[in-house]
């Protein structure tokens, strides 16, 4: 009559606990024997208990199994590099152009800095153009007589002029006046 199935998990009762660990290594170990006698295997095993105590066994010796255990360990992991070196090189590779994008980027990013700047300086330089020129012609108007007429506008006054952001284009007409981003003050 076999046994039914138990649920995997940590024994509460310690006598219980400590009474099933001894069974099952007693098997464990029978297996491992029985393994390396059937299957001319070389076998280790290594187990603690919850106290600290160590069971073992070992086919040939303990120190053999370890050796040849760290000796093929380390043959599957140079085996195993040729594959993490080309990953290694596509991710150095990847790393490489993004590093060049990133440089154009900055070159790019300078350039328009400089265009910036030049636009600035050219903004102010006719700014001033149009505030000494509305100086000249203020004293000009001093100089004529009173009893002229006027529309109430400023036609020498400065003229700011501002950058705006490109808008995205779609498929419908343009609308009838366009703002061209001038502005007269």
């Amino acid at each position: 009559m076999g046994r039914g199935k138990i649920v995997i998990r940590r024994i509460d009762n310690s006598t219980s606990r400590q009474v099933t660990f001894s069974k099952r290594r007693s098997g464990l170990l029978k297996k491992a024997r029985e393994l390396s006698i059937l299957c001319d295997a070389e076998v280790g095993v290594i187990i603690f208990s919850s106290t600290g105590k160590l069971y073992d066994y070992a086919s040939t010796s303990m120190n053999s199994v370890i050796e040849r255990y760290n000796k093929l360990k380390e043959e599957q992991n140079q085996l195993m590099n040729p594959a993490s070196e080309i990953k290694d090189q596509i991710l150095t590779d990847e790393i490489k152009e993004l590093n060049r994008k990133g440089n154009l980027t900055y070159q790019e990013n300078l350039k328009l800095h400089k265009k910036v700047d030049l636009l600035c300086q050219e903004n102010a330089e006719l700014r001033k153009k149009a505030w000494e020129e509305r100086d000249a012609s203020e004293a000009n108007k001093s100089s004529h007589p009173p009893y002229t007429l006027s529309n109430g506008y400023d036609l020498h006054g400065p003229i700011h002029l501002q950058l705006s952001q490109p808008q995205p284009h779609s498929n419908e007409p343009p609308p009838k006046s366009m703002k061209l981003g001038l502005q007269l003050q």
